[in-house]
C-alpha cells in the first residue's frame, strides 16, 4: 500500500468557520487528502468561510461543502477541529456543531484536534477523563472539563489526536493520517 492509498475509502469531516487559522486548516487537510482521503469542510452555514493567518490577517476563503445541521456523524470516518481563536469559539456556541462534536467522539471515531480547537470539545462536554494538550490558553477549560492536559508537541488518547500550535502541524498530520488508517476506537 502506498501512502497515498492510506486513506483511500475514507471520508474525513473538517468543522470550522470564519477566522479558522489557515495553516491548520489546510495542512492537516492537505495530509489526509495525499493519504488518499475524501475531504468534505463543514460549516455553520452555507458560502465560503474565511481564514485567518495569527488571528487577525485575513488569509484565504474556502468553499463550505456542507452545513453541520445536514449530515451526520455516519456520514464520516474521521473529523479534524483546527483552531483559530475565533473559530471554534464560534462552533461553540451552535448547538448542531456541538452535538456533532459530542456525538462523533461517542461514536469511537477519530477526531484530530489542534491548537483552541479544543474549546469546541470542552462545549461538547467529551474531555472529561482523556489526556490531551492544545495552545496554553485553553488547558484551563480542558482541566475544568476534567481532562487532563500535557504539554507535547501531539498526544493521542484512544483515538483522539491533539496537538498544541502551527509549529506541531508536522507530528499532528503524521499521527492524524495514521490514526484515521486504524479507524474506530472502543468506547
Amino acid at each position: 500500500m502506498t501512502s497515498a492509498d492510506t486513506l483511500r475509502g475514507r471520508k474525513v469531516a473538517i468543522l470550522a468557520t470564519d477566522g479558522v487559522e489557515e495553516v491548520e486548516l489546510v495542512e492537516p487537510r492537505k495530509a489526509v487528502e495525499d493519504a488518499g482521503a475524501e475531504v468534505r469542510l463543514i460549516s455553520l452555514s452555507p458560502g465560503k468561510i474565511q481564514a485567518m493567518n495569527a488571528d487577525v490577517n485575513a488569509a484565504g476563503t474556502y468553499a463550505v461543502d456542507a452545513v453541520v445541521g445536514d449530515v451526520s456523524v455516519a456520514d464520516f470516518d474521521a473529523l479534524i477541529l483546527p483552531g483559530g481563536t475565533t473559530n471554534p469559539d464560534h462552533l461553540r456556541m451552535d448547538e448542531s456543531a456541538v452535538a456533532f462534536v459530542r456525538d462523533f467522539v461517542a461514536s469511537g471515531k477519530p477526531v484530530g484536534v489542534i491548537c483552541h480547537g479544543p474549546w469546541t470539545l470542552v462545549e461538547a462536554d467529551v474531555v472529561r477523563g482523556r489526556t490531551l494538550t492544545s495552545y496554553p490558553s485553553v488547558r484551563t477549560d480542558i482541566r475544568n472539563a476534567g481532562g487532563t492536559v500535557v504539554d507535547e508537541e501531539v498526544v493521542v488518547d484512544n483515538g483522539l489526536v491533539s496537538s498544541r500550535n502551527p509549529d506541531d502541524l508536522p507530528a499532528f498530520c503524521a499521527k492524524i493520517v495514521e490514526e484515521f488508517a486504524e479507524g474506530r476506537h472502543p468506547q
